[in-house]
């Protein structure tokens, strides 16, 4: 990988450390059919580029028919790049495409600076962010996949990673004349075999802690970056996640209880963001961060109603899920930061909101921040459980007493009737307690069974 965006040195000789922001130029192509002023083309590269630590100074969109297989975009618009980061002291230029180890190269010796492509972006800000040893191996997978090709480019850098693993790959193991490019690659395989066998051992954890909440009701919050899911989590649930106006805030999953109604909960849970083009790598390596929202009965797809690109935001999240294979996960659709749009602050995202709303009939309006709407989505979600309700009459020893306090805890008992020893119970459940209670106690009866009606 190249050097990070933001980069640390000595304030005035004392031994705090301040960041220096790199001066960058942002760069994109716009294609026939891209639907965007070229004014907001690259709004979302510039909040990425500042939550990675640069100084953007300068942004410049080229519209072209397709993409520049050489330079990105057209030689003339390179030769003038070129002169823009002499003029202007670039250190870095950043696109807003992924683009090829060659292109990159011939970028580079023409405009004789550093170029990151957006997928090399995404991974420095996750680096930067990854706390938890689980997201840290997550990262540095996604970083070495990426990485691999672009050897030729970045050998340099990798010379670092050697300390880290061991003795193998180190010195006496090279063949006579092997090039160091060759040695790089050998240890970057390495080093991916290992991580991905850490990460496999990460995974069945994650499926095993996720298997033993089989019994609970689960939720999971996906949505874009910055739509406010963590805002939403707090709310809810006072979690005390903390909340940052910056994208990707959240790496780690965090998993609450949430009373949704009178002794009844949820476990809900908060993931990492989206983005649109979101590399490949991180979603392979990040597999077993979302779990659980593989594993969740019902996600809540949280979306900045205030975005003028809302709609290519929820699309963009929609692909997401469809690679994950969560796109059958029934899901609900929370429109959040309503009081920017009611207050006017979103004037271009009004009209669009309204077309959304009526496309996803099944949606919650809710301000987080000011805690507008959370009665209205508690009552959504009840609805959804309902509909894995079953209404049934049981028959079990009225002795029973952990059995009797399961079913009241997790059903609703609509008739209790005692005939001698035993007990029968009219009550509307969840069907998986049911399940897991006639499971548990080979003495329960079910004598009647049928689907709840809604309420």
């Amino acid at each position: 990988m190249s050097p990070p965006l933001g980069s640390l040195r000595p304030a005035h000789g004392r031994e705090e450390l301040t960041v220096r922001r790199e001066r960058a130029l942002l760069l994109g192509v716009l294609q026939p059919g891209e639907r965007v002023e070229e004014e907001h083309a690259l709004d979302e590269l510039a909040s990425l580029a500042d939550t990675a630590g640069a100084e953007v100074v300068l942004r410049v969109v080229q519209r072209r028919p397709a993409v520049g297989p050489t330079f990105y975009v057209g030689r003339g618009k390179a030769e003038e790049l070129a002169q823009l980061v002499k003029a202007h002291n670039i250190e870095c230029v950043v696109c807003d495409s992924d683009l090829s180890p060659a292109q990159i190269r011939n970028l580079e010796r023409l405009v004789d600076c550093k170029v990151v492509d957006r997928s090399e972006l995404i991974l420095d800000i996750f680096a930067a962010h990854a706390r938890t040893r689980e997201a840290s191996l997550q990262v540095e997978l996604a970083q070495l996949e990426y990485t691999y090709p672009r050897l030729t480019r970045m050998w340099s850098h990798l010379s670092r990673l050697e300390s880290g693993m061991g003795a193998a790959g180190g010195i006496g193991t090279r063949g006579p004349g092997e090039q160091q490019l060759e040695a790089d690659r050998r240890l970057v395989r390495r080093r991916v075999t290992d991580l991905r066998r850490q990460i496999r051992d990460i995974e069945g954890r994650k499926a095993r802690a996720v298997a033993d909440r089989s019994e609970e009701f689960t939720i999971c919050l996906v949505g874009y970056t910055n739509a406010g899911k963590s805002t939403l989590m707090n709310a809810l649930t006072g979690a005390g996640v903390k909340v940052e106006d910056k994208l990707f805030s959240t790496l780690d999953t965090r998993t609450r209880a949430w009373e949704v109604g009178e002794r009844e909960h949820v476990l809900i849970s908060d993931t990492v963001g989206f983005v649109k083009s979101i590399p490949h790598h991180l979603i392979t390596s990040f597999r077993a961060t979302l779990e659980e929202a593989r594993q969740a009965d019902l996600l809540l797809h949280v979306v900045d109603a205030s975005h003028p690109e809302v709609a290519q935001q929820m699309e963009a999240v929609g692909g997401v899920l469809g690679e994950l294979g969560c796109g059958d996960t029934p899901t609900l659709t929370v429109f959040n930061k309503m009081d920017r749009v009611r207050n006017g602050f979103a004037p271009d995202a009004e009209a669009e909101l309204l077309i959304l709303r009526q496309r996803f009939a099944d949606h919650v309006c809710v301000s987080a921040q000011h805690g507008d709407g959370l009665d209205n989505l508690r009552a959504a979600v009840r609805a959804r459980m309902e509909r894995g309700m079953v209404e049934a009459r049981l028959r079990l020893p009225a002795g029973d007493g952990r059995l009797l306090a399961y079913l009241a805890r997790r059903g609703h008992v609509l008739s209790r009737e005692y005939h001698d020893a035993r007990v029968e119970l009219r009550l509307r459940i969840w069907e998986r307690y049911l399940d897991s209670a006639r499971r548990h106690s080979a003495d329960l009866e079910v004598v009647e069974l049928a689907h709840a009606p809604a309420t």
